[in-house]
Formats: C-alpha cells, sequence, structure tokens
C-alpha cells in the first residue's frame, strides 16, 4: 500500500466518498489512505479458484462470498479493508452496500509487498471483529496456508497447511478444499537452489 497525500484526515463519511469517486481502490486506517497496488496472476488465479469453492458451498445458506472489490469495516480500529475474499453469514450485513461490518471468514492472499502488514497490524484490527472465526493467508511463493482461529475463549491459534496436508478445512463454514485445487493453474517461483557443500563438491 502508498500512502495518498492529504490535506488532512478523513472522516469515513469523506473516505467513502472519494472512494466512490476513485478508479483506484483505497484502503483507510484511522482518517489516512492508501492506495492498493495490482495483483499478480499467480494471487488472482488463487483468490478465483477460492471462490468458486465458497460460493458453490455457501449457495442456499443465507451467507455471502465476496471478493476483493467489497470493503470489511472494522469500527474499533476505525479502518476499511479490501480482504482479497469474505465471508458474511449475519443478515445485518444486507444494510450496507459497499461494506460488510459482520464478516465469518477473511482471506488474505500474501504478496511480498503487503505480507507483514497482512500477518500484524491488519489481522491485529480484524481480531476485534467479534463474527470473525477465521483468517485465512495463502502464500503466493509456494503452496502453504495459514489458517488462524478462534477458540469459544476468544483465543486465537495457528494452524498451518503444507501440500502433505492435502486439505485445508474452513471450519468456521464447514467446507474442506483441496491444497491441489486451490492451487490448481498457478505457477509458483522456482525454490532457491542450495548450493552444494565445499564436501560434497570435491
Amino acid at each position: 500500500m502508498v500512502a495518498v497525500p492529504q490535506a488532512h484526515p478523513l472522516s469515513v463519511a469523506e473516505y467513502l466518498q472519494f472512494e466512490a469517486d476513485s478508479d483506484v481502490k483505497h484502503e483507510y486506517r484511522a482518517g489516512e489512505v492508501y492506495a492498493m497496488a495490482g495483483a499478480t496472476d499467480a494471487h488472482n488465479t488463487i483468490a478465483g479458484n477460492l471462490f468458486v469453492f465458497l460460493r458453490n458451498h455457501v449457495r442456499g445458506s443465507g451467507c455471502r462470498v465476496y471478493m476483493s472489490d467489497m470493503k470489511a469495516r472494522i469500527e474499533r480500529s476505525n479502518c476499511f479493508f479490501y480482504p482479497d475474499l469474505l465471508v458474511t453469514c449475519d443478515p445485518r450485513d444486507q444494510e450496507t452496500a459497499s461494506y460488510k461490518r459482520f464478516p465469518k471468514l477473511i482471506v488474505e492472499v500474501l504478496s511480498p509487498s503487503t505480507e507483514a502488514f497482512d500477518r500484524g497490524d491488519k489481522f491485529a484490527d480484524y481480531q476485534t471483529l467479534e463474527t470473525l472465526e477465521e483468517y485465512v493467508l495463502i502464500s503466493t511463493s509456494r503452496q502453504r496456508v495459514d489458517c488462524f482461529r478462534r477458540s469459544l475463549e476468544g483465543v486465537w491459534t495457528l494452524q498451518f497447511y503444507l501440500p502433505n496436508a492435502e486439505v485445508l478445512p474452513l471450519r468456521s463454514i464447514g467446507l474442506e478444499v483441496q491444497l491441489s485445487d486451490l492451487y490448481e493453474d498457478v505457477t509458483l517461483p522456482a525454490p532457491p537452489s542450495i548450493p552444494e557443500s565445499s564436501e560434497e563438491s570435491r
């Protein structure tokens, strides 16, 4: 994200109007706005693959799935973010057309420029959403998914999934996705080569 020069911090109403008139998406944090960078092929493909599974799974259930053009409103932190995927099952979210306040599941597809923020301050802000049960981070550099889950006691725990796990369980909505399906048609970067030691090269 790139900070946008402003004459003064924007109110929520000013941000929403600014965003409605803009051709570029901006996230909002405590009065400051940040332009969002474009996504890569791998990023878009992973998000699209997962959207298909989520949409088919929740169809007819009353839950809704939104992709990266829908904002998540985090009132306690005074933020608006654009998660890559968001699932809400709360009927109150049908009252607002341009943002959702009560997500059950949020997914971010990682990129090198945003990974630290997605794991750090953004996750801290997301944790203030009382309805959020799972926060999922999907790597675009290798097949790995980190899934943070909130317990009934409100404690967040992390479980990660690698190719040998085969299945990613999204327990908040009762869905299991094969990792191979999640990464279908995705070209991942080649892993860095490991130089041979001097002993092995003799």
